[in-house]
């Protein structure tokens, strides 16, 4: 299968570290193919952020319909543009929030979230109403930490986010953590070593889920809300989507 990893941010650093974690626990028979919009911000901290990303996501879903992918990944925890990816595809569309959440959820009954910054928890808070795991989840908690910071301060970023965790253990009567954010991708192993919980990241979780959607032979339903947007006229800088045309 043809797996497309979309970091919605446009930091290559990143998108190369998401590509490699994915890579590492792919099956055999899936080829991974990590991408990033062409414009956009380098990190995505805030609600703007999020917004302006979710037309780069919505035209890496476009381009990776011309090359049959059979499934994508969206690589940032606020799931920027997620439904409205799906509407685009009838192939799986999976963020990593909501990936993180499922896998915490089967493997323990009360998870916590260790994110970068406060507002980015709040965010974090939100998707988990939405998606219906807020009863599972004790805590959302920040490390207080840039996300660029996991690029360009490695290693100190990697000491605030497993004391955190630390913490998320010792306080929040929990049995895994979920990491929230598509930069910490690489940092599982260690962080699992250092707390000895299980640790949900959410790029490696949203790979397996893609290849088991596919192995079902389950794709994005194109019944009710998730149907193809209707073809309209778009103006300006979004002509390009005018008229979009899908197989019906």
């Amino acid at each position: 299968m043809r797996l497309r990893i979309i970091n919605p941010n446009t930091t290559v650093a990143m998108t190369r570290k998401i590509g490699e974690a994915a890579q590492r626990v792919a099956a055999a028979g899936t080829t991974v193919v990590a991408t990033q919009p062409a414009s956009g911000p380098v990190s995505i901290e805030s609600h703007f952020d999020e917004a302006i990303s979710a037309v780069g996501v919505m035209e890496e879903v476009l381009a990776g319909e011309k090359e049959a992918t059979d499934a994508y990944v969206i690589a940032c925890f606020g799931d920027p543009g997620l439904w409205g990816a799906r509407e685009l595809t009838r192939a799986p569309v999976i963020g990593i929030a909501e990936a993180g959440f499922h896998m915490a959820s089967l493997v323990s009954t009360r998870f916590s979230v260790v994110t970068t910054l406060t507002r980015t928890a709040i965010i974090a808070e939100h998707l988990l109403e939405q998606y219906g795991f807020r009863h599972h989840c004790r805590r959302v908690r920040a490390a207080e930490i840039p996300v660029l910071d996991l690029e360009e301060n490695g290693t100190a970023a990697l000491g605030r986010i497993i004391d955190e965790c630390h913490r998320a253990r010792d306080e929040d009567g929990i049995g895994a953590i979920v990491l929230g954010c598509g930069g910490m991708a690489d940092l599982t192993d260690t962080i699992s070593r250092e707390v000895g919980l299980p640790v949900i990241e959410g790029v490696t979780a949203a790979v397996k889920l893609a290849e088991a959607l596919v192995g079902l032979g389950l794709g994005t339903s194109k019944h009710g809300d998730l149907a193809f947007p209707r073809p309209k006229t778009f103006h300006g800088r979004f002509e390009e989507f005018s008229h979009l045309a899908h197989e019906r």
